[in-house]
This record gives structure tokens, C-alpha cells and sequence, in this order.
């Protein structure tokens, strides 16, 4: 996501005008057309007067006016596409809390679906994921009170609060006969966005959990402590665990790729218009000196953690296992709207990986496919459906690929993907679950 502090016509509407500029009078045609379009607007937006007008002096109570608006603003917004949102003042500023690493409330990162909020994951070791909250939980209601109606912004904000204190919520699972209350003890979330350690005397394993602003510094000290820990002669290489990472920073996303590859393209980001292209490269070196590198993938790797995966896998420089990403493939720019009235998250281009491949609607695939052995309670759930699912996303560029399994054992000597990862960093032939993946796959130079 990039932060600023930094729709084409319809086709039929578009290809009408393109003819009439080549057509006799053309000029005067276009000049014509475009006062009937800006017509057509302010027609449009005097009846959103009318209306507002009309609420205000009719509706049975008296209304707030602010209120009015912004309900109007959010409704506008949300129409666009799933990732796109008004935030008001209070909002604008728990996001930048929330960028920032450090805020109070439950530790789950949510996303909204058909007016309910569906959990994307919990962040680890928070109030969530102890209470049990799983990817893929459906939130119906907070303190007995119904999530429908609610904007995600508002039901974020009723989820967040001061440490210490309680809250309810309700929670649909496929697998469960009925809801499910479970009430959680708000803390302080100190997001420590990176976990390390080393295996076997030979692998360093790197999770990366969210790209905030703490991110690279994490990650700059997981490479130089497992360097003092392992020598270089005896390090097999890294892996780089991406599972049930939802994103954040593009900043944070570019810089982490430029400390484990020594220069290349790691994104282009392409908006409306083609002089809004931008190209970001890796810079800074390649704090792992060459060493072999394999990134863990799956269906809850959405948005800066395909931008990571992306980029090393287009310049070789990482084998990637598990499962399909979630497939978030656009950028919102943070705008704000001057004090007191919040800010614009808006979605503002679609990013690409260096070969110009785009990950909308589409996720990318891992070199070696590993499923998960997924316990019987958890089977109905443990797939996330991906961005092609969502309702008014933006169309993918080529065939839209469903979501994939997101289930990560919490015991390591369950998890197979990092058990394939462990084998083949040290030269064990790995096998893959899925059909359509390789049979086989050597240690990478």
C-alpha cells in the first residue's frame, strides 16, 4: 500500500468519441460531448441535493448532517471496489497506529464480505489467535451488537479499545453447528512483525508476519543474529515464511526484497493514466550474500507478500512452496483530507512483478505445490477463496484462479511445506502433493 502524505470512459462511450474526432467537426462533436457528460454529472449530483435535502427535513427523527454525509461518502467509496474506504478522523488514526506496529485492541486482521467481517488471520501470539480465532471466522456481532451496517472502519473501531478491557464477539465457522461466542481481553498489540530462528545448526528460518513500519529493521536483525549464530561456510540458506502475511507497506515490501537480492526490478505499479508507471528496484545489497533462499506461500499471502514473492521468483533468486496466494494485486494511496475530516484509502493502480505479470484475481503459484494435512474439524474451512471471489473486485488480466488451503500446522514437525523447505535447502529430493506441480525439485544454485 503506498502512502502519500504521495476510469476510463465505458468502452462504448470511449470508442464513440475516439470515432467522432475523426469525423468532419470533430473538435466541436468531442466539445459537445463532453458539456452533455458534465451535464449528466451535475444533474446527477443535484439529486443527490435533492435527496439529502429532503432526509433532512422528512426523515422521522432529525438527522446529523455529518453523519448524513458520511455515510454518503462511505457509500460512494465501497462501491468501487473491496479495498478502497473512507476513514473519518478516529479511523485515519488508528490506521496510522496500526502502520506504525504498536495499538490497542485484539490482534486479527479483518476484511469485510457480503456486510460481515471475515477474519483474513490473526496476528500471532495476540489476545486472537490465544482466544482461537481462525482465518476464514465470520464476525456477525460485537458486544451483542449486529456487524450488518456497519462500515469495517466501525466495526474495527468497536473491536479496539483500551488494554484490559472485554469484549464479545459472535463467530460463524463452516465447521461448527452453531456460533460461536468467545470473549477476548483487549492488550496492547505490539505487531513484531518478524520471528527467527535457526535449524538444525545450518537454516535460518525468517517469518515474516505484516509490513509495517518495523519490518526491515526485523528483518535485518533475523539475517545478521542467525549470521553470528551460523557461520557462513555452514549456512544452507534461509527460508522466508510469507504464510498468512496480509500485506502492508509497498515501501516496507520493496526494501525487505532489497536486502535479500542485490539489485533488479521488485515492482512496477501502473495506474489510470501511462505517465503514472512506477518502477521500484532493490537497493542496498543483498544481506544474505548469495545464499539460497525458499519462500513459503499460501492462500493467506495476499498483496505486499506477493510483491516479495513475486520478485524474488521472477529473478531466480527464491524457490517458492506451498499454495496459490490470495491474489491482491492493486495499490491504495493513502490521501488525506486535511484536519478533521480522515483520509481516502483509494485504489490507485495495479502493481506487476518484474516480468509484468499481474497478481489481480490471479495469485501466484508456488514452484512446488505441498497441501497440508488438515485436521477433520478444520477441513470445511481451511481454504481461503482469494480476491476473484470477493465482490467488486477488479477484474484479473487473464483467467481468475480461486483462493487456495491457508492451514499452517502449529507444531513445525506437521508442517510439511517447511519440512520441504528444511529438505531441500539441504539437498533432499522434495515431493509434491499436487498433481500439476513438479515431481521434483533440487537444491537451487
Amino acid at each position: 500500500m503506498r502512502r502519500n502524505f504521495g476510469f476510463l470512459l465505458g468502452t462504448v462511450t470511449g470508442a464513440g468519441l475516439t470515432l467522432l474526432v475523426t469525423a468532419p467537426q470533430g473538435a466541436n462533436l468531442v466539445a459537445v460531448a463532453k458539456a452533455a457528460v458534465r451535464s449528466d454529472t451535475y444533474s446527477q449530483l443535484n439529486l443527490f441535493g435533492d435527496v439529502f435535502e429532503r432526509v433532512r427535513t422528512d426523515y422521522v427523527e432529525k438527522p446529523d448532517d455529518s453523519k448524513l454525509i458520511e455515510g454518503a461518502i462511505n457509500g460512494m467509496i465501497s462501491s468501487l471496489d473491496p479495498h478502497s474506504r473512507y476513514m473519518n478522523e478516529k479511523g485515519w488514526t488508528d490506521m496510522q497506529e496500526t502502520t506504525h506496529g504498536e495499538f490497542g485492541g485484539l490482534g486479527i486482521e479483518v476484511t469485510m464480505e457480503d456486510g460481515f467481517i471475515k477474519v483474513v488471520a490473526p496476528i500471532d501470539d495476540t489476545p486472537a489467535s490465544r482466544a482461537g480465532i481462525m482465518s476464514g471466522d465470520i464476525i456477525t456481532q460485537i458486544d451483542d451488537e449486529q456487524i450488518q451496517g456497519m462500515t469495517l472502519d466501525q466495526a474495527v473501531n468497536k473491536m479496539k479499545g483500551p488494554p484490559n478491557s472485554q469484549t464479545k464477539l459472535k463467530i460463524i465457522r463452516k465447521d461448527a453447528d452453531k456460533p460461536i461466542d468467545v470473549s477476548i481481553t483487549r492488550e496492547i498489540i505490539r505487531v513484531r512483525p518478524v520471528r527467527f530462528h535457526t535449524d538444525g545448526g545450518n537454516i535460518g528460518y525468517i517469518r515474516i508476519n505484516s509490513f509495517n513500519e518495523q519490518t526491515t529493521e526485523g528483518l535485518h536483525k533475523a539475517i545478521a543474529d542467525i549470521s553470528k549464530e551460523i557461520p557462513q561456510d555452514k549456512l544452507a540458506g534461509y527460508v522466508i515464511d510469507l504464510r498468512n502475511n496480509p500485506g502492508g507497506l509497498l515501501d516496507q515490501a520493496v526494501s525487505v526484497v532489497s536486502s535479500l537480492m542485490a539489485r533488479g526490478e521488485v515492482v512496477s505499479t501502473r495506474g489510470r493514466l501511462p505517465e503514472e508507471t512506477q518502477r521500484f528496484t532493490a537497493r542496498g545489497g543483498d544481506m544474505t550474500k548469495g545464499k539460497p533462499l525458499v519462500v513459503l506461500i499460501n492462500g493467506g499471502s495476499a498483496s505486499a507478500s506477493e510483491i516479495v514473492a513475486g520478485a524474488l521468483h521472477d529473478h531466480k533468486r527464491a524457490t517458492l512452496i506451498g499454495t496459490r496466494t490470495f491474489g491482491k494485486g492493486s495499490v491504495q494511496t493513502i490521501i488525506p483530507l486535511g484536519t478533521g475530516n480522515g483520509a481516502l484509502a483509494l485504489t490507485t493502480a495495479r502493481y506487476f512483478t518484474p516480468s509484468g505479470r499481474s497478481i489481480q484475481a490471479q495469485g501466484i503459484a508456488p514452484d512446488i505445490e505441498i497441501l497440508q494435512d488438515v485436521p477433520d474439524e478444520l477441513k470445511t474451512r481451511a481454504e481461503i477463496k482469494g480476491e476473484a471471489s470477493m465482490r467488486g473486485h477488479l477484474a484479473a488480466e487473464g483467467t481468475e484462479q480461486t483462493g487456495s488451503q491457508s492451514f499452517v500446522p502449529p507444531d513445525e514437525k506437521n508442517d510439511k511445506a517447511l519440512n520441504a523447505a528444511y529438505n531441500l535447502l539441504r539437498g533432499v529430493t522434495v515431493n509434491a502433493d499436487a498433481k500439476n506441480a513438479p515431481p521434483k525439485r533440487t537444491v537451487p544454485n
